[in-house]
């Protein structure tokens, strides 16, 4: 990492339980490594599944990967992060991993990755946090905000403008470097 200024920090949000077989961690592991090339450090909260896969494309790529993991779990010894933080509790890593971030990654996930997004998201339509990107990836996201579009009372009028949608990494890394 020797002679690079990091852009910011990018945190990601993603499934714990995607295997390094799936393709979906490799391509991961390629859209985050040119995150990195491209002057993102990266922040994670843990070191399975598509995390993993984050963590181990910024290192690659040249980054820095801070990781908010949790007290209640063991470190794996092959982790590529390059420095830890232990939180005592979901909500505490939740939240250092929303408020630490310059912009946001959702990446496919469950339930975790739906809260962290709600969260993000909310926070940056109600104004507690200044605008900054939040990007989901994938084909699942857009099914899931649509429902959402139709069934959610929202106190933020222009709470969707916040989103961008990624299909591809190229779009990811325009929407990160939008003057490059």
């Amino acid at each position: 990492m020797s002679g690079r200024t990091a852009t910011g920090r990018l945190s990601a949000f993603g499934s714990s339980r995607i295997g390094r077989n799936d393709p979906l961690y490799r391509d991961v592991f390629e859209l985050s490594r040119c995150i990195a090339e491209s002057g993102w450090d990266g922040m994670t909260g843990g070191h399975q599944g598509v995390m993993a896969a984050f963590s181990e494309g910024i290192h690659a790529g040249g980054g820095h990967v801070r990781g908010i993991t949790l007290e209640r779990f063991p470190t794996p010894p092959d982790n590529t992060l390059s420095e830890e933080i232990r939180a005592r509790d979901f909500f505490t890593r939740m939240q250092c991993l929303i408020e630490e971030a310059q912009a946001w990654l959702v990446l496919p996930g469950g339930l975790g990755t739906l809260a962290e997004l709600a969260m993000s998201w909310d926070l940056v339509a109600i104004r507690v946090l200044d605008p900054r990107p939040l990007l989901l990836y994938g084909d699942m996201w857009e099914t899931v905000i649509d429902v959402l579009r139709r069934q959610l009372v929202l106190s933020a009028d222009r709470a969707f403008s916040s989103i961008c949608y990624c299909r591809t990494h190229d779009e990811v890394l325009r929407a990160l470097n939008p003057t490059d």
